[in-house]
């Protein structure tokens, strides 16, 4: 059976081809195939490499540098281009200034080297892109897997995916729950928030940052106050550290809070933030025992098919770049809120819970330039919507 290759192989393989002009940079959440796809793109590529992986405990400016000579002593008349990929890259100590300095000094000798790094979503990583090598590089992005790529790559069923997400490493475990358990607090959570988070920026309260997580990812597509977190955290911290911390779990593709939709953008920060799984498995691994009922009581398989849409949007605006929101004004309020270049969809997910659609109304009332889409109606099926098929914007 042929391997599965992600969409973004083909685009990977089409850069690596092309002559010296960006720095190529796949970043993605930790566990999504950022490695695998870039195995599966360079068997497509016909250039000579050098591969590297950074570590955290030895991977300095001068090993980037030792690194970076060995591909360019590919370059030779007779291979007159060459290809050099870093995995890791953000866990080399300021990469993005050592980079800078490499690519440049090939750029005044005429060096045709293709550069592709690689680096799990860190503040670190999107720090050094906007500090150090603004115009010098192209974002490739990696998501959490889809459903219909999982249910392409590994058969998954509608409810299958609900339940154990899109991490590709996973999926071989779904059979074994207390191993697919322990593989994503293990494999996923763990390094996720230890390595992409505490380790690479200013955390002082890891403990908290674990603490909120753990609270905050249950409570997916549920408005939380910051207050209320906070009791829940006997109130270590305040209001603004959570709200930071937050934030960096956002930054590694974790757990973010989606603000309330507002066209003039005066009061987002100020509001209780909806919280936000950016893959339905991270509620499911800290639901608790009351895991198994996630698929079979109304109530809280509800708040899981809300939180598989929530996901879905969320890896289509890290691509597409458009925002998302939620909406409530009064008692009338709207599950999301999409928008883009001045146009703006309210999402509605029927999604077993018992709740009014008259939040739709409410919503076009006060904004009638805006359209709707109601996930689960026969319109818009859910699972035409997760694989894809149901276009967000006219």
């Amino acid at each position: 059976m042929a391997e599965f290759r992600r969409p973004v192989v083909s685009t990977l393989v089409s850069r690596m081809n092309e002559t010296r002009r960006y720095i190529q940079m796949l970043i993605g959440p930790r566990q999504t195939g950022k490695s695998t796809a870039i195995r599966q793109a360079l068997e497509q590529v016909d250039l000579p490499r050098h591969i590297a992986l950074a570590s955290i405990d030895s991977s300095s400016r001068d090993w980037l540098r030792a690194q970076w000579v060995q591909a360019r002593n590919l370059v030779t008349p007779d291979s007159p281009s060459a290809l050099l990929v870093i995995d890791e890259v953000q866990l080399v100590d300021q990469w993005s200034a050592a980079v800078k300095e490499l690519w440049d000094e090939d750029a005044w000798s005429g060096i045709d080297l293709r550069v592709m790094l690689s680096g799990s979503s860190s503040p670190l990583l999107q720090k050094g892109l906007t500090e150090g090598l603004t115009g010098r590089f192209e974002v490739i992005r990696s998501t959490h897997w889809s459903f219909a790529e999982c249910r392409e790559a590994f058969g998954y069923t509608l409810d299958e995916f609900l339940y154990f997400g899109g991490y590709p490493g996973s999926a071989p475990l779904r059979q074994d729950q207390q191993r697919w358990l322990a593989y994503m607090n293990d494999s996923v959570i763990d390094p996720s928030i230890a390595k992409d988070v505490i380790a690479l920026d200013a955390v002082r309260k890891p403990a908290l940052m674990r603490k909120l997580f753990q609270i905050g990812a249950p409570y997916s597509e549920q408005e939380l106050s910051y207050r209320k977190i906070l009791g829940q955290m006997d109130d270590a911290g305040n209001t603004t550290t959570i709200a930071h911390y937050l934030d960096l779990l956002g930054s590694a593709g974790l757990l973010r809070g989606l603000q309330k939709y507002d066209p003039k953008l005066i009061r987002e920060k100020a509001s209780s933030p909806r919280l936000m799984v950016y893959d339905t498995s991270l509620m499911t691994a800290t639901y608790g025992p009351y895991r198994d009922f996630l698929l079979t009581d109304p109530e809280r398989k509800g708040h899981l098919v809300e939180s598989a849409v929530g996901a879905y949007l969320l890896a289509q605006a890290n691509e597409r770049r458009f925002d998302v929101h939620w909406w409530r004004e009064g008692t009338s309020e709207v599950d999301f809120v999409i928008s883009q270049a001045g146009e703006s969809v309210a999402v509605e997910v029927k999604s077993g819970r018992v709740k009014s659609l008259k939040g739709l109304t409410a919503f076009v009332s006060r904004f009638p330039e805006a359209r709707t889409l109601v996930v689960g109606s026969a319109e818009c099926p859910l699972e035409r919507f997760l694989s894809g098929e149901v276009p967000l914007f006219g």
